[in-house]
């Protein structure tokens, strides 16, 4: 696709991810504050853009031994004619290889930074995108979530 830069040193600002996160409906906190925090203990974020605009992001985050590939998000109209719910921004389909792109450059960011194993939580049609990145499920594992709202 023409026009798509990829950042990797340029972390977007809140407000940016905000209105990235209302563009795809994602349920996420509207506190600016705390995704400040989050992209600021990012380890690495790399950002998709298109003559200048925020059209995906992904991310990873690290302790420096187990590595974890946070988010990879695609505004659904640059995933192709497969993406159907449009949902969070999740990945359903990856015509243009954007997604790829910016989840493989996490992924060897992680592995640069000597990682020595990088995880990956998937919901629906991201299984298939990260199997198709080379993660496998992991037997005997159950995912499991503690939400805290304040």
């Amino acid at each position: 696709m023409d026009n798509i830069t990829y950042e990797a040193d340029a972390k977007p600002g809140a407000n940016e991810l905000l209105n990235f996160y209302k563009r795809q409906g994602h349920d996420i906190t509207q506190d600016p504050q705390k995704l400040q925090r989050m992209i600021d203990n990012t380890f690495c974020f790399v950002a998709a853009r298109r003559d200048g605009e925020l059209i995906g992001w992904a991310r990873g985050v690290t302790d420096g031994v187990w590595g974890r590939l946070a988010e990879c998000k695609l505004d659904p109209k640059y995933q192709g004619p497969a993406c159907i719910t449009r949902t969070d921004g999740r990945i359903e389909h990856d015509s243009s290889g954007i997604a790829k792109e910016m989840a493989m450059r996490v992924v060897e960011a992680l592995k640069n930074f000597g990682v020595e194993r990088i995880d990956a939580v998937a919901y629906g049609t991201e299984v298939d995108f990260c199997e198709e990145l080379g993660f496998r499920p992991m037997r005997g594992v159950t995912a499991l979530e503690l939400v805290v709202s304040q």
